[in-house]
């Protein structure tokens, strides 16, 4: 065992939470920082080009490549469970969709902590503190921060009728969708500058990485933690194969998101008793909700074929038309190569006993069977529409002591009576909002799931056919009281019953917020490094 030294921060993972946690932390030049990513550098062009997640998912050069168990939910289905395994995380490989949730997430994990400083009023300034708002600075955003938000360079006349007709299906148009309230129907904002992705590497690491008392090492597969009894002291980590130790003097941070931070406590003895003596490795803390609460947001993705108007399908099936979508981009850094996997979207309640919109639409100019898949030869649409609070929840469990082996993965999908109800809602509000006159000179076809589902119990059955992961698994370490015996760590992020050790990602969330957690997890991330420095000078 090799020892790689000593540093008085030892961060674990190079994710968004992580590059966020460096820099904050490394602003004290009196500390020294160590953040150890097991991926490597983000210095592929696929990586930047926003359309390049097309090559960077499933890819083992860029992604863990992780699938789920077979999920009864999805009638036997296993599905590809995309994690970034590289500088960046998921904030480079993801859909770049800039989203904070809505008021009544944060208002429930201040409920849920008992902490005040979890509501909107208090996350909404960490929110702009960190944003680059392309419209410039008001009550709602800021401009001064590294995280950049711009619109999308690029416009398709088939999703402005969409637009059209989820307005009459009562739908409004909004333009900025995280002011708190995020009904409505419009484009989508994204981490992009310029037309390249902005990733959480370019946005918090490289400004900062000349900095003396910050080193980042990529490459590192994070073994488990060095304990003390109750106490952790470091990390253990495999670096070009070769075992290594480093000590932290003050705190280790575990920023390994979702599926890598329970992972990592379950491998060091901490988390659920049984399932730790399955694999033989000793216990150092019974704390039952390591790797439980898995929550993640289930995509049904509805196709539509049309007749008589432009999508992606027609041009990425054309040589002639990839060779101007290449030429617009190199040019102007527009068109579809700067596109987002969705453009366009919108929150909708799924019946009128809903209080705030429990339904998100992803809608694509495109069609394919899945990703990886090329593009369909038919001019086609899709419309996903997901569920934003699920009540299925799943888990996640070391298969053995190995870091390199995958821990299984088990969402649960549609494993309630409500998840599958609120399904057969979502797939028949998009039918309504399909039928409506806006697309009607289009003669919008069902592909997908098809129009012989009709009934609720047809409806839940085809959404187990079609449905698949949006990415965003959360919870896996949540927060919570004292008294809440699934509770991993507390509101100040610091793991319950060990000291010198907390999480710091999206697996922290008690509850998944309602939109994509990229932009969540950089608030988390924010906010917990200034835990982190208030407990020192404190």
């Amino acid at each position: 065992m090799k020892d790689f030294g000593e540093f008085d921060y030892v961060i674990v993972g190079g994710g968004t939470a992580g590059c966020v946690v460096a820099n904050r932390l490394s602003a004290d030049p009196e500390v020294s920082v160590l953040l150890l990513e097991a991926g490597e550098k983000d210095d592929w062009i696929w990586i930047h080009i926003p359309i390049g997640y097309l090559y960077c998912i499933n890819n083992p050069r860029t992604d863990w490549c992780y699938t789920t168990e077979a999920e009864p939910g999805l009638n036997g289905r296993s599905i590809g469970y995309a994690r970034g395994k590289v500088l960046g995380g998921c904030s480079s490989i993801n859909a770049m969709l800039c989203l904070r949730g809505q008021v009544r997430d944060y208002e429930e994990w201040a409920q849920i902590t008992g902490d005040s400083r979890w509501n909107w009023q208090s996350v909404l300034p960490v929110f702009k503190q960190s944003e680059d708002y392309w419209r410039g600075a008001d009550e709602m955003h800021g401009d001064k921060g590294e995280w950049r938000v711009e619109k999308q360079r690029l416009h398709w006349d088939v999703l402005d009728r969409y637009i059209e007709a989820a307005q009459q299906a009562g739908i409004p148009y909004t333009q900025d969708y995280n002011r708190g309230d995020n009904f409505g129907i419009g484009h989508f904002e994204v981490n992009q500058k310029k037309g390249v992705r902005w990733n959480a590497t370019k946005a918090m690491l490289r400004p900062v990485q000349h900095r003396s008392n910050l080193k980042v090492v990529t490459g590192a597969l994070i073994d488990k933690l060095v304990l003390d009894g109750r106490e952790a002291r470091g990390v253990e980590f495999r670096l070009g194969g070769v075992p290594h130790r480093v000590t932290a003097r003050i705190e280790t941070v575990l920023t390994a998101g979702a599926i890598g931070s329970p992972a990592i406590l379950q491998r060091s003895g901490i988390g659920p008793g049984a399932l730790l003596q399955q694999h033989g490795v000793p216990l150092v803390h019974d704390l039952p909700g390591v790797g439980g609460n898995l929550q993640d947001h289930l995509q049904l993705r509805m196709i539509f074929k049309v007749h008589g108007i432009r999508t992606l399908n027609q041009t990425a099936n054309s040589l002639w038309g990839k060779a101007l979508m290449a030429l617009e981009y190199a040019l102007f850094r527009s068109g579809p190569l700067s596109m987002a996997p969705s453009q366009l979207g919108g929150f909708f309640r799924s019946g009128p006993e809903v209080a705030t919109p429990d339904l998100e639409f992803h809608v694509q100019p495109l069609s394919l069977d899945k990703f990886g898949d090329p593009l369909h030869r038919f001019p086609a649409f899709t419309a996903s529409v997901c569920n934003l609070r699920p009540t299925s929840r799943g888990a996640v469990r070391i298969r053995d002591r190995d870091p390199a082996t995958a821990p299984l993965i088990a969402p649960n999908y549609l494993s309630t009576d409500n998840d599958r109800q609120i399904a057969a809602r979502a797939l028949r509000l998009t039918r309504q909002v399909v039928a409506q006159p806006a697309l009607a000179a289009y003669r919008p076809e069902e592909y997908l799931p098809g129009a012989q589902f009709q009934t609720d119990e047809e409806m839940a059955r085809a959404a187990g056919n079609i449905g698949t992961t949006i990415f965003h698994p959360t919870c896996t370490c949540a927060m919570g009281r004292s008294d809440d015996a699934q509770a991993v760590v507390d509101s100040e992020l610091r793991v319950r019953g060990m000291a010198r050790l907390r999480v710091v990602d999206a697996s922290i969330m008690p509850t998944i917020t309602s939109g994509n957690t990229n932009t969540p997890t950089i608030m988390i991330a924010e906010r917990g490094a200034a835990l982190i420095r208030a407990a020192r000078r404190s």
